[in-house]
């Protein structure tokens, strides 16, 4: 049976845990230690993301958190007890990244659901590749999806 990328994400739901945008800025708020870590793309992370999040690209994601490779990513390979709140876009690559380090042996990791489209919307701080503030109505602009027509499903 083809599976496609919504089975795959509902698939996981319910294995991981998710936290919404307003309880990670009470988190973030009380002080709570945090490792943020956003698996969008580059170039989305550029344009906005969460202060103080870290970005680790989900194609990276595995070697990403073990020693010795190009793509090792200190502040995840040293601590698989680490409070690790996992963001994307919408929530989606955020829960197959959390089911990921599940598997990988982390114990302690959440994916933020809504992604940064609820943190946006929740009217949280948002950052470019600068450090710069992003406005919410232009991030809530470079989120929407704009898909191509040879993008859109045929049937």
């Amino acid at each position: 049976m083809r599976k496609t990328y919504t089975d795959l994400v509902n698939e996981c739901l319910p294995h991981i845990r998710e936290l919404f945008p307003w309880d990670l800025e009470e988190e973030l708020v009380n002080g709570k230690e945090l490792l943020l870590v956003d698996v969008s793309e580059p170039y989305e992370y550029a344009r906005y993301h969460i202060p103080a999040s870290i970005n680790v690209p989900r194609g990276i994601l595995e070697a990403a958190c073990d020693w010795d490779y190009d793509e090792t990513v200190p502040e995840l390979a040293r601590d698989r007890d680490a409070a690790i709140v996992v963001i994307c876009r919408s929530g989606n690559r955020s829960a197959l990244a959390a089911w990921t380090l599940q598997q990988m042996g982390f114990s302690n990791v959440r994916s933020l659901k809504t992604g940064l489209r609820g943190w946006n919307d929740y009217d949280q701080p948002l950052v470019d590749g600068n450090g710069q503030p992003v406005d919410a109505d232009d991030a809530d602009e470079m989120m929407t999806a704009r898909l191509r027509p040879e993008q859109i499903s045929p049937a």
